[in-house]
C-alpha cells in the first residue's frame, strides 16, 4: 500500500493501483474510453494540477532552464496547494496511501522539473507512504 509518482502514459508498475491524472487537460487525440487502457490515468483529477498561470510559469522556467523561475513556480504552486480544497485532497491521498495502492502523475518527461516533484514533497510532508 503506497503512492507512486509516475509519468502518465508510461507502462504501469505491478501493483501500482489506481492511477490519478493530476493534469490540467486530458491527453490529446486519445478517446476518453482509452485513457486507462493506454496507461494515461484511471481518474482525472485536475484539482491537483497547477493553475494555467502557474503552468505557464513552469513551462517558461523549463524552456529557459532558469532555477530562479523554477523556484518562483514552486512557491506559486505550493501556495495553490495550500488552498483548502487542494490541501484536503493531499491529506486524503496521504491517508489512502496507508491502506491502498495508487499513483499520481503528469505528462512531463523530467520529474525534477514537473509539478509532480512538488506533489511528492507535499505528500511526504503529510506522512504519505511513497514508493519510488
Amino acid at each position: 500500500m503506497s503512492i507512486r509518482i509516475v509519468r502518465l502514459g508510461t507502462p504501469r508498475a505491478p501493483g501500482e493501483g489506481l492511477r490519478v491524472g493530476t493534469v490540467r487537460r486530458p491527453p490529446r487525440g486519445v478517446p476518453k474510453t482509452e485513457f486507462a487502457s493506454q496507461d494515461w490515468y484511471d481518474v482525472w483529477y485536475p484539482n491537483l494540477a497547477p493553475s494555467v498561470e502557474a503552468m505557464k510559469q513552469a513551462q517558461e522556467a523549463q524552456k529557459e532552464e532558469s532555477p530562479a523561475q523554477w523556484n518562483a513556480f514552486v512557491r506559486k504552486f505550493k501556495s495553490e496547494m495550500a488552498e483548502p480544497d487542494a490541501s484536503r485532497s493531499l491529506d486524503l491521498l496521504a491517508a489512502l496511501s496507508h491502506g491502498a495502492s495508487l499513483s499520481v502523475g503528469c505528462y512531463c518527461e523530467e520529474e525534477s522539473r514537473c509539478h509532480r516533484s512538488v506533489l511528492r514533497s507535499l505528500l511526504a510532508e503529510r506522512g504519505a507512504k511513497i514508493v519510488d
